[in-house]
């Protein structure tokens, strides 16, 4: 009998997606054994109210230039298409929805594992998808106790297992855009294919 395939999913903004997204999705698929890794960008993030992305077509577009040659990596609209206020615990429902048999995985980085227990839902949704953590840079992982996720037992022990070290790139997508607006190169930031669009648009640059 087939194993059931393990997904990972990959939320955020990319706003724009950079270097450090695809890095992250890359340590996901070789340290926990996923079959791929779906991105889905939202429509309006919940905990960034006051810096709402550029036009969804936009981010949906860098996103597919950034991985339209790997075959592990896909992109959902998912979120977008339901618009308003995207969370997590709709998106993974309805997408358990469409593959019952699927093994769901979340992944974050240590910044957000801290900040789970503000998530709608949270415990509803540590139920139906499993969450892996790649630790980010100014974060020591050791230093992380399970009183520090302000989670019921057996939340923050089960958490904490899935939280490992990836290679760590310091790239935000603030810095992505403060560079831009400032006339600063981004070569090495983000995909060439990328850094194209954003030209050719005129984004990011007021």
């Amino acid at each position: 009998m087939d194993q059931p395939q393990r997904i990972g999913i990959l939320g955020g903004s990319f706003n724009p997606v950079h270097l450090g997204h695809l890095i992250m999705a890359r340590d996901a698929i070789e340290l926990f054994d996923l079959t791929r890794v779906i991105f889905i960008p939202c429509f309006t993030p919940p905990h960034k109210k006051y810096s709402l992305p550029i036009d969804a077509k936009h981010r949906v577009a860098m996103l597919e230039n950034a991985v339209e040659d790997d075959l592990c990596i896909e992109i959902s609209n998912i979120e977008i298409e339901r618009g308003g206020i995207s969370y997590a615990i709709d998106t993974i429902s309805a997408l358990r929805k469409q593959a019952p048999d699927a093994e769901f995985c979340f992944i974050i980085g240590t910044d957000t594992l801290l900040e789970l227990h503000t998530w709608k839902e949270v415990y509803a949704l540590l139920e139906i998808c499993t969450f892996i953590t790649i630790n980010r840079p100014g974060f020591n992982a050791v230093l992380i106790k399970p009183e520090d996720l302000n989670l019921n037992a057996p939340w923050p022990d089960r958490l904490l297992q899935n939280l490992t070290t990836g290679h760590g790139i310091d790239i935000s997508s603030s810095d992505v855009r403060y560079r831009i607006a400032e006339g600063m190169n981004i070569r090495y930031l983000v995909p060439d294919a990328v850094a194209m669009y954003i030209a050719e648009h005129n984004l990011y640059t007021i």
